[in-house]
């Protein structure tokens, strides 16, 4: 069953009001991929624009604060706490890890993701006049815990 969709099949607001509020977490994970050269630059905080991985770091956390403002039909919820933090994978690739929690009556899920692709593009747009080749190649949920449910990626 679609909780976002009512019987008419159109788009409605799940109402959470009668939820429990419980601690609620939520981890995210964005992979770039880019030059080795790039990457380097990234790293070494010698980009022209600036410390990357900083601009990065903050832009992730702006993003989940500003979830609800940009997926129509998520809530404003209170976020306890974000963390972005960052993995070199490979000499031409980063991971991107985005830790987001919460308590309340409905999860951060969306945070966390919307933070890591926010995170990801920060660091496109940082290092897009040395290499306009880099593509994020995957963004997706990790684990999130609290509510109805657990979730814990498999691999």
């Amino acid at each position: 069953m679609l909780t976002h969709i009512n019987e008419n099949g159109e788009a409605v607001m799940v109402d959470v009001g009668g939820k429990e509020i419980t601690e609620r977490t939520a981890r995210a994970y964005a992979r770039i991929k880019m030059q080795s050269e790039t990457l380097d630059a990234l790293l070494n905080a010698d980009l022209k624009k600036g410390d990357g991985l900083s601009a990065a770091r903050i832009a992730g956390i702006m993003g989940a604060k500003k979830t609800s403002e940009l997926i129509p039909l998520c809530h404003n919820i209170p976020i306890d706490k974000i963390t972005v933090d960052f993995e070199k994978e490979s000499d031409t690739a980063l991971g991107i890890y985005v830790n987001a929690k919460c308590t309340y009556k409905t999860g951060i899920e969306m945070e966390a993701l919307t933070g890591a692709s926010v995170a990801a593009l920060t660091v496109y747009d940082m290092c897009k006049a040395i290499d306009r080749g880099m593509s994020i190649e995957e963004i997706k949920l990790l684990e999130k815990t609290g509510g109805k449910s657990d979730y814990h990626r498999e691999g």
